[in-house]
């Protein structure tokens, strides 16, 4: 047999390897809590970064129309990822979704009550005989009371009126003295541009227990999937990058999505950092039954389920 034949079936198999298609990318379709904004920065810094596709996944970001549909929409199957907030996790296992939390991406409460800097709020106290708006009852309500009840006071010591999402316009205009839902990265931020700064009260800092505030969730029957673990180790990737190099990944963030670059998203984005989870896939299991038990004791949930009962570790 010649050296030349040698070479050139050598050459060939080559040329045929050369040819064969690349490993194809596993699709993931990530439905998100609500429009694009500084919250989703890591899924967004692992997208550009190919994070992602390094991790054999072809993953499509969906903002949703209404935000009540992502978790009912994975748990049917229409999507394999959502995000969501442990609170409504919570109440949405115990009326018999069949989701399952498998990460988190904000790992502190967003929440706050804020009233204006210069008014006459000074304290949770001073609510007393004021109108109080909200966007959500439930959670909020219970948020709230606990925070008034720390201060001797109850909910029927102010008045709540449902401002639907329009937080911040209904404070501005007085139509009432103080907001619940509000979060601290955005109406914040919103306020001081528009040149009427406010002050936040933190439910953690006021009776409510620390909780996750977004969190990544599946079908139940979905925890298995290989995909997963591969989709949060690329998100742990995308926020330390993040947390590393704050300023590349806001142009990550906005690249290309050129209605992202707002002064409010750069302040809310200076503001997110510290929050996100620097380790998704980890799970402090007596912090998420704590917080199961407040809710219990305020009646938002018939019992305290067991924390495995909703939430699954991924390999």
């Amino acid at each position: 047999m010649s050296k030349n034949w040698l070479r050139a079936a050598a050459m060939a198999a080559s040329l045929a390897l050369c040819a064969l298609p690349a490993t194809a990318e596993e699709k993931l379709t990530v439905l998100l809590d609500w429009f694009v904004n500084p919250d989703h920065g890591p899924l967004y810094v692992a997208l550009e970064q190919g994070y992602f596709k390094e991790a054999g996944l072809a993953v499509e970001l969906i903002a949703p129309s209404d935000p009540n549909d992502p978790p009912r929409l994975v748990a049917a199957g229409r999507g394999d990822v959502a995000i969501s907030y442990q609170p409504q996790l919570h109440l949405q296992v115990d009326a018999g979704l069949p989701v399952t939390r498998i990460g988190t991406l904000v790992a502190t409460p967003l929440n706050t009550v804020i009233v204006m800097k210069d008014g006459p709020v000074k304290s949770i106290r001073d609510l007393k005989g004021r109108k109080i708006g909200y966007s959500v009852g439930g959670f909020e309500d219970a948020l709230l009371g606990a925070m008034l009840e720390r201060h001797g006071l109850t909910l029927k010591d102010v008045t709540l009126i449902n401002v639907n999402f329009s937080l911040s316009p209904a404070l501005f205009a007085g139509q009432v003295d103080a907001i619940v839902g509000g979060y601290r990265n955005f109406e914040l931020n919103q306020m001081e541009i528009e040149k009427k700064e406010g002050r936040a009260f933190f439910p953690e800092e006021e009776g409510v227990p620390a909780y996750d505030e977004l969190v990544f969730i599946t079908a139940r029957n979905k925890a298995a999937d290989p995909r997963l673990g591969r989709f949060l180790d690329a998100v742990e990737r995308g926020t330390l990058y993040l947390v590393n190099h704050p300023d590349e990944a806001w142009r990550l963030f906005v690249k290309g999505r050129a209605d992202l670059d707002t002064e409010l998203n750069r302040r809310a984005w200076v503001d997110t950092v510290a929050r996100f989870a620097h380790s998704p896939r980890a799970l402090d299991r007596a912090r998420y039954d704590r917080f199961a038990r407040f809710l219990h004791e305020r009646g938002l949930i018939k019992a305290v389920p067991a924390v495995e009962s909703y939430t699954s570790h991924i390999d």
